[in-house]
């Protein structure tokens, strides 16, 4: 199975026309100071019943005015990203939504040689380079920030841009720091994506997505034993049923205004329908088959900043156009109207008591360091392969129901 986080869709799309070779990316990867390749996750990441326990995020200092902390500063950093990786797409729509592109740069990323022996690259840039640092591999920001570091270099990643360095990768948390401590850089008007009196329940529903949804598909995919996988199909189509039930009575997850969690479950939803189900053998049901999510989702896409990192045809992972009938990905995928089919006619405003209203503003007399707070911690970053496998995860609150209900309003 192809992850299109490892960029392998990338490597399949560009190599003949970029002639981006494997001896080029070792030329590069020495250059760099002997780069190791980068590390397998079927083989790095399962435990001893097969599990698929995703590496904890290493570059997790916060943003924040603390001693040791990374201060916020406007033309410092780039987000680093790729088109197909779900994970990858939070931060910059979050961004965007908030009105920062010209406070926060950022870079997509593609394949590094033909058999991305070292990941993240950027095969389709001139010489191969990253237009904005000149470094070859994303791996790069890695080494320079901390040299001793041996796990995966991921998307999204936070990089100051003049020193060259990593300096987060925590998509747990990364999209918070952007709506909080790079708040003074907003425009007045921006939306609320993360109301400072109800980020406790925000952040235990964005725990609760994380091994339920956004790595539900990777559980799936990346487990090698039986019980593994069963483990992770249930609890991603039992989590869809509980989502579903509580968007009948809810526009968007916390009630009538979109907030961070809406963006995480967003671009899952999309990687997934249009892409990832395919990897993992027969489904109980597609996305379009929950009513409520299947609304919520086509009127998420309706906003244009949804769309714009919206890739239909991007990272869909699968191969299988040899023998003699050709494969769904070349019969049948450039047909598919996308665009058409996840159009939405807007019914789902009639949940709302503000239907005019997609978020949810700061209050007049809030200023940018009102809003402030420290950014929760989250069990997913934790040492612990105890602690990080998914089936020991089990939270107390019913997802069914929007704590938060009508309690969400505009002045």
């Amino acid at each position: 199975m192809s992850n299109s986080c490892s960029l392998e869709f990338h490597r399949k799309q560009t190599s003949a026309k970029s002639a981006y070779t494997d001896e080029l990316a070792e030329q590069f990867a020495a250059q760099a100071g002997g780069l190791a390749p980068r590390p397998n996750e079927q083989k790095d990441e399962t435990n001893e019943r097969g599990v698929f326990v995703r590496q904890p995020n290493s570059f997790i200092v916060p943003f924040g005015e603390k001693e040791g902390e990374h201060k916020a500063e406007a033309n410092r950093f780039a987000i680093y990203w790729a088109h197909g990786c779900n994970w990858s797409n939070r931060p910059v729509i979050a961004r965007d939504l908030l009105g920062l592109q010209d406070v926060i740069a950022d870079q997509t990323t593609s394949h590094s040689g033909e058999t991305n022996k070292y990941g993240h690259g950027f095969a389709d840039q001139k010489d191969f380079a990253d237009p904005i640092t000149g470094v070859h591999f994303l791996s790069e920001f890695y080494k320079n920030a901390n040299p001793e570091y041996k796990g995966r270099a991921t998307t999204p990643t936070f990089v100051d841009v003049i020193e060259k360095k990593a300096v987060n990768n925590d998509y747990h948390r990364l999209s918070n720091y952007i709506e909080v401590q790079f708040r003074k850089f907003q425009p007045v008007d921006a939306p609320d994506l993360y109301p400072k009196k109800y980020r406790k329940e925000i952040d235990e529903l964005n725990d609760w997505l994380f091994p339920h949804i956004n790595n539900g598909h990777y559980r799936m995919a990346f487990g090698v034993s039986w019980e593994a996988y069963n483990e992770g199909y249930e609890d991603f189509f039992d989590s869809l049923e509980k989502l579903d039930q509580r968007l009948a009575t809810n526009r968007f997850l916390f009630g009538d205004y979109i907030t961070d969690s809406d963006i995480r479950f967003y671009v899952s939803l999309v990687r997934w329908e249009t892409g990832y189900f395919r990897s993992i053998g027969p489904m109980k049901k597609r996305i379009t088959e929950y009513k409520n999510i299947w609304g919520y989702v086509r009127e998420l896409y309706s906003i244009p900043t949804f769309a714009k990192y919206t890739f239909f045809r991007e990272g869909r992972g699968i191969g299988g156009n040899g023998g003699f009938f050709k494969g769904y990905e070349e019969r049948i995928v450039p047909l598919i109207p996308f665009e058409e089919l996840w159009k939405t006619d807007h019914e789902r405003a009639a949940l709302s008591a503000d239907p005019e209203n997609l978020f949810l503003k700061h209050p007049k007399e809030e200023t940018p360091e009102d809003y402030q707070s420290e950014i929760s911690e989250t069990i997913w970053n934790s040492p612990s392969w105890e602690d990080r496998e998914p089936t020991n995860y089990r939270p107390e609150f019913d997802v069914t129901v929007n704590p938060l209900k009508g309690l969400l309003k505009n002045d």
